[in-house]
């Protein structure tokens, strides 16, 4: 199902491209290649500044829509480019990313599908212009912002449609949701169209301007991605729960207030058990599966302002702000029980569905300064807790000795 909705995508593309080509007469062809070569200059440097950015992006964006401002460039080849020169850019623009951006690890059939989404996204907003007028960039006033607008929205719906229903496909095992993306991620298509609305504004009165709004691409692109960089850095990828370093830094930080404070601090840690079992069973992409659906569990299960983290392999930490020791084991056996009742669908090995229930957790708590007075000794003493609660039979609480 999912190979025959990729190909359709990409015949589609293939005939748009066909018939527009057909369609073109030679002189359009003539008169675009000056604003085809800015266009696909822009893009290639463009990407050449930001690659760095953007390779841990699209790390951090698997199984979501990967957002990215190349779309300025690409949404400017609508509003001046013919179709066929339009696809030549998509192509320039997607190879380019393929070769020198993703060195070749991703792989190249979902590059594909990615630039024939955007090729029947573009014909979508040409046909759009077309509506109010052959040339849309002389229609002025009230109605030119209408003939936009809507081209933008057409071209982000039909390119955000497209590649929603192939990762709902292909990543059958986590929540439809999570195939939606961030709502930050839209914003910065919505950015992209608008600058790339200027930029063909500018290509056609002023060319030899083109090169300042480069600059200012570059600099909005690492002002908007810099934030998510910066979060891709310090997220686990399988669970996107914090990681070890970047929650050990909180703790230290949430101790050090909690001192000044006189309040008190709760630390747990948990680890699944038996999960080899499961890795052994099921095979690692279902206990990656797995490990999400924990990971979600966690932060249900807690504050919105407490911080869960994932240690390593399945042990997860989580640290309560202004808890009491009774509020630290309610919150843990609320946890294990949440665990407990999961029903997870995943894909074995063999490719056949399944459901994983009946898991457990051993979960060792400890509380500043009830336990100890700094992270190290706190840490040391709910891990302490943990392999009692494991050696006394697993699936269930303990909590460190009051010192």
């Amino acid at each position: 199902m999912v190979l025959a909705y990729v190909v359709t995508a990409d015949v589609l593309a293939s005939l748009v491209t066909l018939a527009t080509a057909w369609r073109t007469p030679a002189e359009a062809f003539a008169s675009s290649w000056p604003l085809f070569l800015l266009l696909a200059g822009g893009a290639v440097l463009h990407l050449e500044a930001a690659q760095g950015i953007e390779r841990i992006r699209e790390i951090s964006r698997e199984g979501s829509p990967h957002a990215h401002m190349q779309s300025v460039w690409l949404f400017a080849g609508v509003l001046v480019l013919p179709m066929p020169l339009l696809v030549a850019l998509i192509a320039i623009s997607y190879l380019h990313a393929w070769l020198r951006v993703y060195k070749r690890r991703a792989v190249l059939f979902r590059k594909v599908f990615s630039a024939a989404t955007v090729v029947l996204a573009c014909a979508a907003a040409q046909l759009v212009l077309r509506f109010f007028s052959n040339r849309p960039l002389d229609v002025d006033g009230p109605i030119g912002l209408i003939a936009l607008a809507g081209a933008g929205a057409v071209y982000w719906l039909v390119n955000y449609a497209l590649v929603v229903a192939a990762i709902v496909m292909t990543n059958r095992d986590q929540p439809a949701r999570a195939a939606l993306g961030n709502a930050s991620d839209q914003l910065i298509i919505l950015a992209s169209i608008g600058l790339g609305s200027v930029l063909a504004i500018m290509m056609t009165s002023r060319p030899w301007l083109t090169p300042m709004l480069l600059l200012t691409v570059l600099a909005l692109h690492m002002g908007l991605l810099l934030p998510q960089f910066r979060v891709a850095a310090r997220t686990d990828s399988k669970t996107g729960l914090v990681d070890a370093t970047f929650w050990h830094d909180v703790a230290g930080r949430e101790i050090e207030r909690a001192r000044r404070l006189l309040s008190t601090v709760g630390i747990l840690i948990l680890d699944l058990d038996h999960f080899k079992l499961i890795n052994d069973q099921y095979g690692h992409l279902a206990g990656d599966r797995v490990l999400r659906a924990v990971a979600d569990a966690l932060k249900h299960s807690v504050r919105s302002y407490d911080l869960v983290g994932r240690f390593g392999g399945e042990e997860f930490a989580v640290l309560l702000p202004g808890v009491s020791t009774d509020e630290v084991r309610a919150t843990a056996e609320r946890i294990r029980l949440e665990i407990a009742s999961l029903h997870i669908a995943v894909v074995d090995r063999l490719g056949e569905d399944r459901v994983i229930s009946g898991l457990t957790a051993s979960v060792g708590a400890a509380v500043f300064p009830d336990t100890d007075t700094a992270l190290s000794p706190l840490l040391l003493a709910a891990d302490e807790a943990l392999y009692q609660a494991k050696s006394n039979g697993r699936d269930r609480v303990a909590t460190a000795q009051v010192h």
